[in-house]
């Protein structure tokens, strides 16, 4: 097998002689890469943020924003990274580097002050500024009587004026791609003025140009050293044989929970097998009446692909962590973990979702209500792994996903609460409820499901439902909320779906 390598700033490097269970960040400074920045070390500040190419939405590569400190770099076996100092060009014989466009804006606009956290920053914007979808809105957007210069950069120019709302530029630039980046001397706006300032990649631009090239094809391998490995079979059939033989291993897909076990509590496996890449896991099908999805697509490409033809999932996605985390975390990864306040199991149990759990000996699909068996627990045996998550089609067209934490963004939730219902001439037909952080696994809300269907949708019903719901689960107190807040919030989310329904039909 050949040796373990990565592509770093266009420079092939062999990855020994790394442990296994070194992340990227450290393989990276130990290099000299020091814009690479450790704040963390569990993917909530993003001053390790790098570019990764990967498999592209609407192009062959898309440039992926991800936290080095979590991600093994053997993991990265064979692909080809981009850190901050990789994003100028050279300039003239003896001339200093070019700066690179969101650079220049972040320069200019006094996006930077102690600088700290300024690489990753760059990493993020820059993995946004190359997102195919914003330079389309970009260009569509732009005055065609107004010349950018030749680097693609505006800032001369004033930020234009009409955007939707404070989160999204006229330029097409998302500011949740700065959901999982935090800075705390400079402040947001002049950040935020950079980012809405950048325009589109010049044509002569090498990232630019490299999105239409597929990226590296993942590649099977098997790295050791110090008594421990890290393998990536080639196969789903090869992942599950290696497993029969070694249910032990520790299973990773974006390595978004993991990572912090080996970060910030010293876990060390002795075998790690990545099947983030096994084409088999990475599928995304809509049939006529369900929609598959694969348990290794990141949450970022189901967003994405999907394009909230599933609103309850895309009500779901900005809520979940940040953009950081996931361009990494898959839905695999969420419901493997068994945490019961992971935030996607609650709206797939309102979807009424099922897990397809695959083995060496065949696959078996389960209703993910009868998935979880006790805290992190469930029916999962030795030696599968989820393939697939299925959704049942048709939607329920009443939906809402919400979470109660002590941050808008990229927070661990108290409570979440998911509702998906189907009303007809104003009855309650069906109610599907999913809860999540109210008992030591994620459950379905079935006895106030039971008290709305085939009730009127009025207010009487809703209140007596909503007693109901507070008493559902076994929340407890915590530091993140009490039993009692979590219980009052139960019962306060339905209240609220009650009067947005309401409010739209008055509308």
């Amino acid at each position: 097998m050949v040796a373990a390598r990565i592509t770093v700033n266009g420079k092939e490097t062999p990855i020994a002689p790394a442990t296994p269970h070194t992340t990227a960040l450290d393989f990276l400074r130990e290099r000299g890469l020091t814009g690479t920045k450790e704040g963390c070390a569990e993917g909530e500040c993003g001053a390790c943020s790098v570019l990764v190419a990967r498999p592209g939405v609407s192009k062959p590569t898309d440039w992926v924003a991800v936290n080095a400190c979590l991600v093994p770099v053997a993991a990265l076996d064979g692909q080809e990274v981009i850190t901050s100092e990789g994003l100028a060009t050279a300039g003239a014989s003896g001339a200093a580097p070019v700066l690179h466009p969101v650079q220049e804006e972040m320069a200019v606009r006094g996006g930077s002050q102690c600088g700290y956290c300024t690489p990753g920053f760059i990493c993020s914007m820059a993995s946004e500024y190359y997102r195919p979808e914003r330079c389309a809105q970009a260009d569509a957007a732009s005055d065609p009587d107004e010349d950018a210069d030749a680097e693609g950069s505006a800032h001369a120019a004033p930020v234009p004026a009409g955007r939707a709302d404070a989160e999204h530029g006229p330029n097409g630039f998302d500011l949740h791609a700065l959901s999982g980046n935090l800075c705390r001397c400079t402040g947001y706006r002049p950040i935020r003025d950079a980012a809405f300032a950048v325009g589109t990649p010049a044509g002569n631009d090498p990232l630019a140009q490299r999105r239409e090239q597929a990226p590296p094809a993942p590649a099977a391998t098997r790295y050791a050293q110090d008594d421990s490995e890290f393998l990536r079979p080639g196969t789903l059939a090869d992942a599950l044989q290696l497993l029969r033989g070694r249910p032990e291993a520790v299973v990773v897909a974006g390595s978004t929970d993991w990572g912090v076990e080996v970060n910030i509590r010293a876990r060390r496996a002795r075998c790690v097998v990545a099947v983030d890449r096994l084409p088999e896991l990475r599928e995304l099908r809509v049939a006529s009446d369900h929609i598959v999805i694969g348990a290794a697509q990141t949450l970022t490409e189901i967003e994405r692909r999907l394009d909230g033809s599933v609103p309850l999932l895309a009500e779901l996605f900005p809520q979940f962590a940040s953009r950081l985390i996931r361009n990494s975390a898959t839905l695999g990864g969420n419901l493997g973990t068994g945490s019961p306040i992971g935030d996607s199991p609650p709206v797939l149990l309102a979807l009424e979702a099922s897990v397809v759990l695959a083995g060496a000996d065949g696959e078996r699909e389960v209703p993910l209500c009868d998935y979880f068996t006790g805290y992190r627990q469930s029916v999962r045996r030795p030696g599968e792994l989820i393939r697939a998550v299925r959704v049942p089609l048709p939607l329920s067209p009443v939906t809402a996903f919400h979470k109660i934490a002590k941050r808008r963004f990229d927070d661990i939730s108290s409570v979440a609460v998911a509702f998906a219902l189907d009303i007809q001439d104003g009855v309650v037909r069906k109610a599907r409820i999913g809860l999540g952080g109210v008992a030591a696994t994620p459950i379905r809300a079935l006895a106030t499901e039971a008290a709305l269907e085939g009730e009127p949708w009025a207010a009487e019903t809703v209140e007596a439902a909503a007693r109901v719901l507070r008493a559902q689960g076994t929340p407890m107190d915590d530091h993140r909320a009490s039993a009692g807040y979590r219980s009052a919030m139960l019962g306060q989310s339905l209240l609220k779906l009650y009067a947005r329904t309401t409010e739209a039909v008055s509308s």
